[in-house]
């Protein structure tokens, strides 16, 4: 297992950017956690997905923007278990130029999107994540 300071190392940054869904844990106003999966795109040490405007975890997020999102790979042989978990502090973006390049970044990595669940303002919004702190295992070095 490593911690590290960095954030993402070339391995967990190659192995987050192809991940095609990850589990995003918010808190509940109460404490309780709420966890859901996501799909997301890494752009340096941000993390991008989008999301109905009137979702949980929205809620949650306007709350409490402290997040986490693990990114997994299950083997049989749990010696090769692959796992990179990002902590970091979300924000939401439901218009503007950003929305807008980060909609491009989302649709570029899954192109069912446009077709099937349009990114668009005044219903969707797109939650950055900035890492503040990446643990992972499974990786060399």
């Amino acid at each position: 297992m490593t911690i590290d300071e960095h954030l993402f190392n070339g391995a967990e940054a190659a192995f987050v950017a192809q991940a095609r869904t990850a589990a995003l844990a918010t808190t509940y106003p109460d404490g309780r956690p709420h966890v859901v999966p996501i799909s997301t795109v890494l752009d340096l040490d941000r993390l991008v997905f989008a999301t109905e405007t009137d979702t949980q975890k929205v809620r949650n997020i306007d709350a409490d923007p402290n997040v986490a999102i693990c990114f997994d790979e299950y083997h049989e042989d749990w010696s090769q278990l692959v796992q990179v978990i990002v902590h970091g502090e979300a924000y939401m973006l439901d218009s503007g130029f950003e929305f807008e390049r980060d909609r491009t970044l989302l649709y570029e990595k899954f192109p069912q999107y446009a077709a099937s669940s349009p990114i668009e303002e005044g219903s969707s919004v797109i939650v950055e994540v900035r890492a503040d702190r990446v643990v992972s295992w499974g990786f060399d070095g």
